[in-house]
Protein backbone atom coordinates (compact mmCIF):
# COMPACT_ATOMS: atom_id res chain seq x y z
CA UNK A 1 0.00 0.00 0.00
CA UNK A 2 1.24 3.51 -0.78
CA UNK A 3 0.50 5.87 1.61
CA UNK A 4 1.13 9.97 0.86
CA UNK A 5 1.47 11.64 4.46
CA UNK A 6 1.00 15.22 4.74
CA UNK A 7 2.50 16.72 8.37
CA UNK A 8 2.21 20.14 9.76
CA UNK A 9 5.91 20.25 10.19
CA UNK A 10 9.22 18.42 10.23
CA UNK A 11 10.53 16.08 13.23
CA UNK A 12 11.43 19.06 15.44
CA UNK A 13 7.68 19.02 15.92
CA UNK A 14 6.35 17.05 18.29
CA UNK A 15 3.07 16.07 16.95
CA UNK A 16 4.25 15.85 13.93
CA UNK A 17 7.34 13.70 15.21
CA UNK A 18 4.74 11.53 17.93
CA UNK A 19 1.55 11.40 15.65
CA UNK A 20 2.92 9.86 12.72
CA UNK A 21 6.69 9.78 11.98
CA UNK A 22 7.30 7.56 14.88
CA UNK A 23 4.88 4.75 13.46
CA UNK A 24 6.44 4.37 10.06
CA UNK A 25 9.18 2.20 10.67
CA UNK A 26 7.01 -0.32 11.37
CA UNK A 27 4.36 0.62 8.99
CA UNK A 28 7.71 -0.16 6.43
CA UNK A 29 8.12 -3.51 8.25
CA UNK A 30 4.43 -4.28 7.20
CA UNK A 31 5.47 -3.38 3.68
CA UNK A 32 3.53 -0.15 3.81
CA UNK A 33 5.52 2.84 1.17
CA UNK A 34 4.92 5.93 3.19
CA UNK A 35 6.08 9.12 1.51
CA UNK A 36 6.18 12.13 3.69
CA UNK A 37 5.82 15.72 2.67
CA UNK A 38 6.09 18.49 5.26
CA UNK A 39 4.26 21.54 5.43
CA UNK A 40 6.55 23.44 7.42
CA UNK A 41 10.36 23.06 7.88
CA UNK A 42 12.93 23.53 10.78
CA UNK A 43 13.31 26.98 10.27
CA UNK A 44 9.76 28.26 10.43
CA UNK A 45 9.75 26.16 14.01
CA UNK A 46 12.92 28.01 15.02
CA UNK A 47 11.63 30.90 14.29
CA UNK A 48 8.08 30.84 15.77
CA UNK A 49 9.62 29.18 19.15
CA UNK A 50 12.57 32.18 19.28
CA UNK A 51 9.68 34.53 19.08
CA UNK A 52 10.44 35.84 15.27
CA UNK A 53 6.79 34.95 14.59
CA UNK A 54 5.66 33.66 10.96
CA UNK A 55 7.03 34.93 7.41
CA UNK A 56 4.26 35.61 5.08
CA UNK A 57 6.67 34.58 2.45
CA UNK A 58 8.02 31.61 4.01
CA UNK A 59 4.47 30.77 4.42
CA UNK A 60 3.25 31.47 0.97
CA UNK A 61 6.07 29.59 -0.55
CA UNK A 62 5.42 26.36 1.80
CA UNK A 63 2.16 25.88 0.52
CA UNK A 64 2.60 26.32 -2.56
CA UNK A 65 4.82 23.02 -2.57
CA UNK A 66 2.28 21.56 -0.97
CA UNK A 67 -0.48 22.54 -3.54
CA UNK A 68 2.01 20.79 -5.98
CA UNK A 69 2.45 18.10 -3.76
CA UNK A 70 -1.67 17.53 -4.04
CA UNK A 71 -1.47 17.13 -7.55
CA UNK A 72 -0.16 13.65 -7.36
CA UNK A 73 -2.48 12.61 -4.53
CA UNK A 74 -4.33 9.97 -7.20
CA UNK A 75 -1.28 7.88 -6.73
CA UNK A 76 -1.33 7.11 -3.53
CA UNK A 77 -4.01 4.30 -1.80
CA UNK A 78 -4.35 6.82 1.47
CA UNK A 79 -3.45 10.29 2.25
CA UNK A 80 -2.60 10.77 5.72
CA UNK A 81 -3.25 14.11 7.13
CA UNK A 82 -2.27 16.00 10.25
CA UNK A 83 -4.79 18.00 11.02
CA UNK A 84 -5.38 19.67 8.18
CA UNK A 85 -3.81 19.76 4.73
CA UNK A 86 -3.53 24.55 4.62
CA UNK A 87 -4.09 25.87 7.95
CA UNK A 88 -6.44 28.98 7.87
CA UNK A 89 -7.72 28.51 4.31
CA UNK A 90 -11.10 27.03 3.87
CA UNK A 91 -11.54 22.78 3.55
CA UNK A 92 -11.08 23.09 -0.16
CA UNK A 93 -8.45 20.44 -0.85
CA UNK A 94 -10.10 18.01 1.13
CA UNK A 95 -13.52 18.45 -0.37
CA UNK A 96 -11.22 17.71 -3.20
CA UNK A 97 -9.89 14.52 -2.28
CA UNK A 98 -13.66 12.93 -1.31
CA UNK A 99 -14.89 14.57 -4.79
CA UNK A 100 -12.16 12.82 -6.58
CA UNK A 101 -12.41 9.08 -4.42
CA UNK A 102 -8.72 9.38 -3.00
CA UNK A 103 -9.56 8.38 0.66
CA UNK A 104 -7.83 10.27 3.24
CA UNK A 105 -7.28 9.76 7.46
CA UNK A 106 -7.10 12.65 9.47
CA UNK A 107 -5.21 12.60 12.72
CA UNK A 108 -5.51 15.25 15.76
CA UNK A 109 -3.59 15.39 18.53
CA UNK A 110 -4.94 18.62 19.78
CA UNK A 111 -7.98 21.05 19.36
CA UNK A 112 -7.26 22.89 16.75
CA UNK A 113 -10.84 23.59 15.85
CA UNK A 114 -10.56 25.70 18.50
CA UNK A 115 -8.19 27.81 16.50
CA UNK A 116 -11.28 28.72 14.43
CA UNK A 117 -14.46 28.53 16.41
CA UNK A 118 -12.89 30.42 19.30
CA UNK A 119 -11.15 32.98 17.51
CA UNK A 120 -10.73 36.47 18.56
CA UNK A 121 -11.46 37.45 14.85
CA UNK A 122 -15.41 37.53 13.45
CA UNK A 123 -14.30 36.88 9.96
CA UNK A 124 -12.19 33.35 10.92
CA UNK A 125 -15.10 32.49 13.18
CA UNK A 126 -17.57 32.93 10.25
CA UNK A 127 -15.28 31.80 7.45
CA UNK A 128 -13.37 28.99 9.58
CA UNK A 129 -14.90 27.83 12.38
CA UNK A 130 -16.65 24.96 11.09
CA UNK A 131 -14.03 23.71 9.09
CA UNK A 132 -12.34 21.00 10.71
CA UNK A 133 -15.51 19.84 10.96
CA UNK A 134 -15.86 19.66 7.09
CA UNK A 135 -12.45 17.44 7.18
CA UNK A 136 -13.41 15.40 9.95
CA UNK A 137 -16.81 14.73 8.22
CA UNK A 138 -15.28 13.70 4.46
CA UNK A 139 -12.18 11.65 5.66
CA UNK A 140 -12.26 8.33 5.98
CA UNK A 141 -11.14 7.50 9.31
CA UNK A 142 -10.83 10.46 12.16
CA UNK A 143 -7.91 9.29 14.76
CA UNK A 144 -8.31 11.35 17.86
CA UNK A 145 -5.94 11.24 20.34
CA UNK A 146 -8.51 12.01 23.12
CA UNK A 147 -12.30 11.10 23.90
CA UNK A 148 -12.37 15.03 23.30
CA UNK A 149 -11.46 15.26 20.32
CA UNK A 150 -13.60 12.13 19.10
CA UNK A 151 -16.67 13.36 20.43
CA UNK A 152 -15.42 16.63 17.90
CA UNK A 153 -15.39 14.39 15.09
CA UNK A 154 -18.39 12.62 15.73
CA UNK A 155 -20.61 15.58 16.22
CA UNK A 156 -19.23 16.17 12.75
CA UNK A 157 -20.23 13.32 11.21
CA UNK A 158 -17.44 11.57 10.61
CA UNK A 159 -17.94 8.02 9.38
CA UNK A 160 -15.54 6.31 11.56
CA UNK A 161 -13.48 7.54 14.89
CA UNK A 162 -10.46 5.82 16.70
CA UNK A 163 -9.20 6.98 19.67
CA UNK A 164 -5.65 6.35 19.96
CA UNK A 165 -3.26 8.14 22.25
CA UNK A 166 -0.19 10.08 21.65
CA UNK A 167 2.44 6.98 23.00
CA UNK A 168 6.06 6.55 23.28
CA UNK A 169 8.83 3.96 21.99
CA UNK A 170 9.04 2.31 25.17
CA UNK A 171 12.55 0.84 24.51
CA UNK A 172 14.06 4.54 24.22
CA UNK A 173 13.24 5.09 27.88
CA UNK A 174 14.11 3.43 31.27
CA UNK A 175 13.39 3.47 34.75
CA UNK A 176 14.87 6.23 36.89
CA UNK A 177 18.06 5.60 38.57
CA UNK A 178 17.77 6.54 42.53
CA UNK A 179 20.47 8.46 44.26
CA UNK A 180 19.57 9.09 47.62
CA UNK A 181 21.78 11.74 48.23
CA UNK A 182 21.21 14.02 45.48
CA UNK A 183 18.48 16.97 46.02
CA UNK A 184 14.88 16.01 45.03
CA UNK A 185 14.01 17.26 41.37
CA UNK A 186 10.78 18.30 40.24
CA UNK A 187 10.65 18.24 36.55
CA UNK A 188 8.24 19.66 33.16
CA UNK A 189 8.82 19.28 29.62
CA UNK A 190 7.21 21.43 27.05
CA UNK A 191 7.56 24.61 24.98
CA UNK A 192 7.29 28.08 25.42
CA UNK A 193 3.94 28.46 24.19
CA UNK A 194 3.17 26.17 27.72
CA UNK A 195 5.66 27.82 30.07
CA UNK A 196 2.72 30.44 31.69
CA UNK A 197 1.27 26.67 33.49
CA UNK A 198 4.46 26.13 35.40
CA UNK A 199 4.23 29.92 36.24
CA UNK A 200 0.53 29.74 37.59
CA UNK A 201 1.64 27.18 40.27
CA UNK A 202 5.10 28.64 41.04
CA UNK A 203 4.13 29.66 45.00
CA UNK A 204 3.34 25.44 45.03
CA UNK A 205 7.12 24.83 43.66
CA UNK A 206 8.79 27.77 45.96
CA UNK A 207 7.26 26.08 49.05
CA UNK A 208 8.51 22.62 48.19
CA UNK A 209 12.16 24.13 47.31
CA UNK A 210 12.05 25.75 50.25
CA UNK A 211 10.99 22.67 52.79
CA UNK A 212 12.43 19.82 50.98
CA UNK A 213 15.84 21.52 49.45
CA UNK A 214 13.87 20.74 46.33
CA UNK A 215 14.62 22.21 42.76
CA UNK A 216 13.03 22.52 39.67
CA UNK A 217 14.02 21.62 35.90
CA UNK A 218 12.25 22.53 33.04
CA UNK A 219 12.96 21.38 29.35
CA UNK A 220 11.74 23.70 26.50
CA UNK A 221 10.94 26.81 28.17
CA UNK A 222 12.30 29.75 27.47
CA UNK A 223 15.12 31.22 29.27
CA UNK A 224 12.82 34.37 30.34
CA UNK A 225 10.71 31.70 32.49
CA UNK A 226 13.65 32.22 34.71
CA UNK A 227 12.69 35.69 35.79
CA UNK A 228 8.30 34.38 36.89
CA UNK A 229 9.95 32.03 39.27
CA UNK A 230 12.10 33.67 41.30
CA UNK A 231 12.47 32.18 45.04
CA UNK A 232 13.00 28.55 43.46
CA UNK A 233 15.98 26.85 42.33
CA UNK A 234 15.39 26.37 38.35
CA UNK A 235 17.06 25.58 35.30
CA UNK A 236 16.14 25.27 31.77
CA UNK A 237 17.46 23.28 29.64
CA UNK A 238 17.47 23.56 26.24
CA UNK A 239 15.18 20.90 24.35
CA UNK A 240 16.47 18.11 22.10
CA UNK A 241 15.04 14.66 21.03
CA UNK A 242 18.13 13.11 22.06
CA UNK A 243 18.58 14.62 24.99
CA UNK A 244 14.52 14.53 26.45
CA UNK A 245 15.06 10.40 27.99
CA UNK A 246 18.37 11.92 29.94
CA UNK A 247 16.12 14.46 30.76
CA UNK A 248 12.99 13.10 32.13
CA UNK A 249 15.08 9.96 34.04
CA UNK A 250 16.53 12.93 35.99
CA UNK A 251 13.41 13.58 37.74
CA UNK A 252 11.57 12.41 40.73
CA UNK A 253 8.18 14.30 39.92
CA UNK A 254 7.11 15.03 36.77
CA UNK A 255 4.09 18.01 36.57
CA UNK A 256 1.30 18.68 34.16
CA UNK A 257 -0.39 22.21 35.35
CA UNK A 258 -3.03 23.23 32.91
CA UNK A 259 -5.86 25.78 33.19
CA UNK A 260 -9.74 23.91 33.20
CA UNK A 261 -10.21 25.69 29.09
CA UNK A 262 -11.63 24.23 25.63
CA UNK A 263 -8.14 23.97 24.09
CA UNK A 264 -6.55 22.33 27.14
CA UNK A 265 -9.13 19.97 27.00
CA UNK A 266 -7.88 18.59 23.73
CA UNK A 267 -4.64 18.00 24.73
CA UNK A 268 -3.26 14.64 25.07
CA UNK A 269 -1.05 14.08 27.98
CA UNK A 270 1.95 13.24 26.29
CA UNK A 271 4.40 14.79 28.90
CA UNK A 272 2.69 12.86 31.50
CA UNK A 273 3.28 9.41 29.32
CA UNK A 274 7.00 10.53 28.98
CA UNK A 275 7.65 10.67 32.85
CA UNK A 276 5.47 7.40 33.57
CA UNK A 277 7.77 5.35 30.75
CA UNK A 278 10.95 6.61 33.02
CA UNK A 279 8.92 5.59 36.85
CA UNK A 280 8.53 8.85 37.29
CA UNK A 281 5.46 9.78 39.20
CA UNK A 282 3.18 12.52 38.23
CA UNK A 283 0.94 15.48 39.65
CA UNK A 284 -1.66 16.33 36.77
CA UNK A 285 -4.09 19.68 36.85
CA UNK A 286 -7.53 16.97 36.42
CA UNK A 287 -8.15 18.46 32.78
CA UNK A 288 -9.64 16.22 29.96
CA UNK A 289 -7.33 12.93 29.59
CA UNK A 290 -5.22 13.57 32.03
CA UNK A 291 -7.80 12.44 34.62
CA UNK A 292 -8.16 8.77 32.35
CA UNK A 293 -4.28 8.82 32.68
CA UNK A 294 -3.73 9.44 36.24
CA UNK A 295 -6.84 7.87 37.90
CA UNK A 296 -6.99 4.82 35.07
CA UNK A 297 -3.35 3.84 35.47
CA UNK A 298 -2.25 5.19 39.35
CA UNK A 299 0.64 6.67 38.31
CA UNK A 300 0.44 9.65 40.35
CA UNK A 301 -2.25 12.38 41.96
CA UNK A 302 -3.92 15.28 40.67
CA UNK A 303 -4.30 18.90 41.68
CA UNK A 304 -7.05 21.34 41.06
CA UNK A 305 -6.01 24.30 42.41
CA UNK A 306 -3.01 25.92 44.28
CA UNK A 307 -3.48 24.31 48.10
CA UNK A 308 -3.70 21.41 46.08
CA UNK A 309 -0.28 21.79 44.17
CA UNK A 310 1.32 21.87 47.55
CA UNK A 311 -0.30 18.82 49.26
CA UNK A 312 0.30 16.60 46.35
CA UNK A 313 4.18 17.79 46.32
CA UNK A 314 4.29 17.36 49.96
CA UNK A 315 2.55 14.32 49.99
CA UNK A 316 5.28 13.30 46.98
CA UNK A 317 8.27 14.44 48.11
CA UNK A 318 7.78 13.00 51.63
CA UNK A 319 7.59 9.58 50.54
CA UNK A 320 9.86 7.93 48.36
CA UNK A 321 8.17 4.17 48.83
CA UNK A 322 4.43 6.48 47.18
CA UNK A 323 6.54 8.18 44.46
CA UNK A 324 7.99 4.36 43.70
CA UNK A 325 4.57 2.80 43.80
CA UNK A 326 3.14 5.50 41.05
CA UNK A 327 6.78 5.29 39.06
CA UNK A 328 6.32 1.08 38.53
CA UNK A 329 2.40 1.85 38.05
CA UNK A 330 3.39 4.09 35.30
CA UNK A 331 6.05 1.72 33.37
CA UNK A 332 3.27 -0.65 33.13
CA UNK A 333 1.01 1.47 31.54
CA UNK A 334 3.05 2.37 29.03
CA UNK A 335 4.37 -1.11 27.81
CA UNK A 336 0.66 -2.27 27.87
CA UNK A 337 -1.01 0.87 26.12
CA UNK A 338 1.08 3.79 25.80
CA UNK A 339 3.51 2.92 23.57
CA UNK A 340 3.91 2.29 19.90
CA UNK A 341 4.15 -1.18 20.05
CA UNK A 342 1.07 -1.81 20.81
CA UNK A 343 -0.56 0.69 18.79
CA UNK A 344 1.16 0.62 15.25
CA UNK A 345 -0.62 -2.57 14.64
CA UNK A 346 -4.33 -0.18 15.25
CA UNK A 347 -2.85 2.14 12.70
CA UNK A 348 -1.95 -0.21 10.38
CA UNK A 349 -5.51 -1.37 10.46
CA UNK A 350 -6.96 1.63 9.86
CA UNK A 351 -5.04 2.20 6.79
CA UNK A 352 -6.08 -1.50 5.69
CA UNK A 353 -9.87 -0.42 5.94
CA UNK A 354 -9.26 2.81 4.35
CA UNK A 355 -7.41 1.31 1.12
CA UNK A 356 -10.07 -1.29 0.88
CA UNK A 357 -7.54 -4.03 1.37
CA UNK A 358 -8.49 -4.99 5.12
CA UNK A 359 -9.37 -8.89 5.86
Amino acid sequence: MKILLLPKYSRMGASTRLRTLQFLPFLAAEGFQVDSETLFDDKYLEDLYGGGGRSFFLTLKQYTLRLLVLFKAGRYDVVWIEKEIFPFFPAIAERLLKLFGIPYIVDYDDAVFHTYDLSSSALVRTLLGSKIDAVMRHAECVIAGNAYLADRAIKAGAPHVEVIPTVVEHSRYGKTLLAPSKKLVIGWIGSPSTEKYVVQIRDALRAACETYGARVLLMGASEGVIDELQGIDVEVHTWSEDAETGFVQALDIGIMPLIDGLWEKGKCGYKLIQYMACGVPVIASPVGVNVDIVEGNECGVLATDISDWHRCLDTLLNDQNLRLFYGSNGVYAVENFFSVQVQAPRIRDIFLAAGGKAG
